[in-house]
């Protein structure tokens, strides 16, 4: 298995979890969602980079798609989309508390 293929699955499932609760009608603010996007993404190819130059950890080439940030290859950067999509759903579905 690919980490492109890996990613692809996790990424589909915050897409579908977070178009099911968008048709619920809960939905976060689109800047919110572009600057945590942004946010997030340059962390990972900060400290993605950092952590491959220090030698934390490697990637198998023959299992990447080659584009990298950085060191970071392209696939990482399927995680912090992810998060981004997913946590906010989450958030609205078992973290509000309108009872207050």
């Amino acid at each position: 298995m690919t980490y492109l293929v890996l990613s692809a699955v996790f990424l589909a499932i915050a897409v579908a979890l977070g178009m099911f609760a968008a048709r619920r009608g809960e939905r976060v603010p689109f800047l919110a969602l572009v600057a945590g996007g942004l946010a997030l993404l340059a962390l990972t190819a900060v400290f993605d980079t950092v952590m491959i130059a220090a030698g934390l950890f490697t990637y198998a080439d023959a299992h990447l798609l080659g584009p990298r940030i950085g060191l970071a290859p392209i696939e990482d950067f399927a995680y912090p989309l992810a998060a981004v999509i997913l946590l906010p759903t989450l958030w609205f579905r078992w973290g509000r508390n309108d009872d207050r």
